[in-house]
């Protein structure tokens, strides 16, 4: 058996796909298995992957579902992996080409029971590291402190061993909704487990940093059942009162959206919700005003 397992979750990428193939036929270890969960494509991505299959360069692992958004594939990979460890590398990024051997080095050296695998860096087409890199003495960190303790930011890779990823709830699928937030279930692990950092690079990724508000209100907009759930988890777990408070207006607005007048009795947080509803209502309005702008703008032109 592999070693690792390197999940892509995709949806009409085959466009994009074979990018993600090159840097993996690449790797200076081969001690891998790659799990594509085609998340109902109707483009050419089944008759690319097989084609890839039939070239026998490397293990792949193809698997087809109906639509259910990226969370969805991620609980459907965990399903099917065996593999020790696993890692998701998006159809649109690579990974360098020694990143699969530094990861199994890492690990070998350096994991144990005590951690839930190994946070490595993400950086764009032009080499930089997205966000900011761990401190040079943080060697092992909770997820969720990363920002509020250690005022590390931006998008990271992360290594999970499936033996622990296995134990944690599926993320929820709602009806009509394509979104929940992956950090739902690596919260659930902070609590039972540490993480093991490196400043290492372990995928490039397109980056697209946009300056405006309007892609994530839409996101609020679009899923707000999702959000609500994930907000439930944050404001239980966080670490401070203020992400605390600010996860409490979160809630209150995309329980607004979905009509949800038992929110405070839904809430881990009653008394802290109950504070947060003036809050809660404005995020609600000000959202709607933005994506509908958003809206009126796109259809002008």
């Amino acid at each position: 058996m592999k070693k690792i397992t390197v999940f892509t979750p995709t949806f009409n990428r085959a466009y994009c796909l074979p990018q993600c193939y090159n840097s993996l036929i690449k790797q200076t270890s081969q001690d891998f298995l790659w799990l594509i969960i085609d998340d109902g494509s109707t483009d050419n991505t089944r008759e690319l992957v097989e084609s890839w299959i039939n070239e026998e360069k490397i293990s792949i692992q193809y698997h087809y579902q109906e639509n259910q958004g990226m969370h969805g594939a991620h609980n459907s990979a965990y399903s099917l992996i065996n593999t020790e460890l696993n890692v998701c590398i998006d159809s649109d990024d690579f990974m360098p080409d020694n990143a699969i051997e530094r990861i199994l080095t890492l690990w070998q050296k350096h994991g144990n029971e005590k951690y839930a695998g190994i946070i490595g860096l993400d950086i764009d087409r032009q080499g930089n590291i997205i966000g900011t890199p761990f401190p040079e003495n943080l060697k092992e960190c909770k997820y969720y402190q990363l920002k509020s303790k250690y005022n590390v930011v931006g998008d990271k890779k992360f290594v999970y061993r499936t033996e622990v990823i296995k134990k944690y709830p599926d993320y929820p699928i709602f009806k009509e909704e394509r979104f929940v937030p992956l950090g739902y279930k690596y919260m659930l692990i902070d609590q039972d487990y540490w993480l093991l950092c490196f400043n290492e690079v372990f995928c490039d990724v397109e980056y697209m940093e946009d300056g405006s508000s309007l892609n994530i209100f839409n996101q609020y907009k679009k899923h707000p059942k999702g959000f609500a759930h994930e907000r439930k988890q944050r404001m239980k777990y966080s670490y401070t009162l203020k992400e605390k408070f600010k996860n409490a207006i979160h809630y209150v607005s995309s329980s607004i959206m979905i009509n949800n007048w038992k929110f405070i009795n839904d809430s881990p947080k009653k008394i802290l919700t109950i504070i947060a509803i003036p809050f809660g209502v404005i995020l609600y309005f000000y959202i709607m005003k933005t994506t509908n702008k958003g809206v009126m703008k796109k259809s002008k032109e």
